[in-house]
């Protein structure tokens, strides 16, 4: 693939303007929070985010997204967006317009509206299903990790890389009945384990952020999030890898809809998101990554509200974060 044709397709559309669709659906989301209500969250966050999508000029598909045409009404697998169809740079979307919908709906941290935005054919169309995935941050020697290897001989080559004991590493796990022996082995050897009750793409991008101390991610989620964090570590750096989980024929037969024939297959992070990338995500909760949406009232009766934002690019290795502040 020739990187100066897409890196001069993804200068097209500005990044700093994807931020706008994360805003959007952040903010809808962000007037559901606490309200026990998760699928009308959700279906706020889709709503402004599929408006916010038709302000970009660009020729936009969705491989990434809330589900099948049939099982979705906005935003599935296959959708064009933006506003210049047949005219724009042609543009592949993976999208999680509130990723963390129980979480709005408690009211708990963490929860985000995320995007990623590569070149026509450069983003896995990964279906629905689990991903087996274990992820670390930027800094370590190639194939640190590998998926095939015990759960102990991957804690082992980190924590040798990094100089410590493997009982130093601390690891991130989404809290699901489905991880006891993994957190049982974690515990064992004695590793901390942060649980995470839902949104595992800020779980896999904590791994780049020192502040986070986490070291490293494992477990099962969703294979549309393992596609969307892979995006965020190619922008930051990082490793990941991942394999698709699959609990019957209907799910395997799914893949093959979507061209994946080998599905034994453990993918890299460049196999998930190829070429230049852009990965945004707004807070809609607070985070250990993002502040969520905030509503202040300013003297004089003037309100407003707060995001905070960040947008990364792959070429350039840049990460943004963005403050915004939007009058009501």
């Amino acid at each position: 693939m020739n990187s100066d044709k897409t890196e001069s397709v993804l200068d097209r559309v500005l990044v700093l303007e994807l931020v706008r669709v994360t805003e959007a659906a952040a903010i809808a989301a962000s007037n559901l929070v606490g309200r026990g209500d998760e699928k009308a969250a959700d279906a706020a966050a889709v709503e402004a985010m599929r408006k916010a999508f038709d302000t970009l000029y660009m020729d936009g598909t969705v491989v990434i997204g809330e589900g099948e045409r049939d099982e979705a009404p906005m935003l599935y697998i296959g959708e064009k967006v933006g506003g210049a169809p047949g005219k724009g740079p042609k543009i592949d979307i993976a999208l999680d317009p509130l990723e963390g919908t129980t979480i709005t709906a408690k009211a708990g941290p963490n929860s985000l509206a995320v995007l990623a935005a590569a070149e026509e054919g450069c983003l896995l169309n990964a279906p629905d299903v689990y991903m087996q995935k274990i992820a670390v941050g930027p800094g370590y020697p190639d194939d640190v990790i590998q998926l095939e290897r015990s759960t102990r001989e991957n804690v082992e080559a980190v924590a040798a890389a990094k100089g410590v004991a493997p009982s130093e590493i601390i690891v991130c796990v989404l809290d699901r009945p489905r991880h006891s022996k993994l957190i049982a082995e974690l515990r064992e050897i004695g590793c901390g384990v942060v649980l995470i009750g839902d949104g595992d793409v800020a779980g896999v991008i904590a791994t780049t952020d020192q502040e986070t101390t986490i070291d490293m991610y494992m477990g099962e989620g969703g294979a549309p999030e393992g596609v969307l964090a892979a995006a965020a570590l190619r922008c930051v750096g990082g490793q990941f890898n991942g394999k698709l989980v699959f609990r019957n024929d209907d799910e395997r037969a799914r893949a093959r809809k979507w061209g994946i024939e080998d599905l034994d297959r453990v993918y890299k992070l460049h196999d998930l998101a190829k070429g230049d990338c852009i990965f945004a995500a707004t807070g809609v909760t607070d985070g250990s990554l993002l502040e969520g949406v905030k509503r202040l009232k300013r003297p004089a009766g003037n309100r407003v509200m707060t995001t905070e934002s960040v947008v990364m690019r792959a070429s350039s290795g840049t990460v943004r974060y963005v403050k915004g502040e939007h009058r009501i």
